[in-house]
């Protein structure tokens, strides 16, 4: 079904990544900004996840958070707030945690991983990884979108946020230009493309035999079924990077951004786009978050998801070495 524009940022109003109490991407966020694009200056606030604290920890690695405000979608939430993450590394799971702030704490779910590399008769795979949990507010459900192995992207549709049902892959490197290796870290947003017949729009990293990454993205009616443009929407060279990834869409005076990060060689820091609410622009506007050189980042940050609780916005994010990392919070 159709999602119009208004409807759209009052599902990012209501999920956890900005808003009335949360929202997607610093719409509502206070005026105090730093940042390009007129967003937050986000800062450091501490660690929410460490793998060696973790019940379900195969690989001693985590990356890529996915926070949603799910208080007013579920009947019986076990908080305001689920964190799903997860190992990349073979096996690799998707995971969930939940709390009732966006400071923290956040609770383990016991019986992680959720979501398996082995899930009959759809697939068995080396791992799963890269959650990405969307509000899908005509079916009244949680549609989450994760990778394995990084040439497919699937996706699974969830009532409860916990037990989910198998839909169908969504991405694949079939669906782009030969030589494409990779297809993963897929993040899905409710977003107006009227001149495509568009409500979704899904951005993501893609590898090719050169070894290098970049940003493309793609556009659908009913999120379920894809166009992809054959042209990265942002090349690692445009920005001065060997490698790019972990793209999240953003809402701010009324245009469209894209917050990515750079590989830890390039400088691992969150940089920041403008494409328009047509992504018809390229407007590089250079760093939106730097990476600290102490500890938990280490010089790295990636893969940032966002939120407002209480009108004060957050940032939830990969921290430190790829595959070495924790899931950190920032503040703005």
């Amino acid at each position: 079904m159709p999602q119009p524009r208004f409807d759209r940022r009052l599902f990012l109003r209501a999920t956890a990544a900005t808003g009335a109490a949360v929202t997607v991407g610093g719409l509502s966020a206070p005026a105090a900004s730093a940042a390009p694009g007129g967003f937050p200056d986000y800062t450091y606030v501490r660690t929410l996840l460490t793998p060696s604290q973790l019940k379900y920890n195969p690989t001693g690695e985590i990356i890529f958070p996915c926070v949603r405000g799910v208080y007013d979608k579920l009947s019986a939430p076990l908080g305001r707030y689920y964190l799903y993450y997860g190992p990349h590394d073979a096996p690799g799971g998707i995971c969930l945690a939940y709390g009732n702030s966006l400071e923290g704490p956040f609770t383990e779910y016991p019986n992680n991983p959720i979501v398996a590399n082995s899930w009959q008769p759809h697939y068995s795979v080396s791992h799963v990884a890269s959650p990405h949990v969307m509000w899908h507010a005509s079916a009244k459900e949680l549609w989450l979108y994760f990778h394995g192995e990084n040439t497919t992207t699937r996706l699974a549709r969830s009532k409860d946020g916990i037990n989910f049902t198998y839909d169908k892959v969504v991405l694949s490197t079939s669906m782009l230009p030969s030589g494409t290796t990779e297809t993963s870290y897929a993040r899905v947003f409710p977003h107006e493309l009227p001149s495509r017949g568009a409500h979704y729009v899904m951005v993501f990293m893609l590898n090719n035999t050169t070894n290098h990454r970049d940003i493309d993205w793609g556009w659908s009616a009913d999120g379920r079924t894809w166009t992809y443009d054959q042209q990265p929407l942002i090349r690692h060279a445009d920005v001065g990077a060997v490698n790019v990834g972990g793209p999240h869409l953003l809402y701010r005076n009324n245009s469209t951004y894209v917050v990515y990060n750079k590989d830890k060689e390039s400088g691992g820091d969150l940089m920041i786009t403008e494409v328009g609410n047509d992504f018809s622009k390229r407007t590089h506007l250079g760093v939106f978050y730097n990476s600290r050189s102490g500890a938990p980042e280490n010089g790295r940050s990636a893969a940032p998801s966002f939120g407002t609780d209480g009108g004060v916005p957050y940032m939830i994010y990969e921290a430190g070495e790829r595959l070495a990392g924790s899931i950190a919070m920032a503040r703005g």
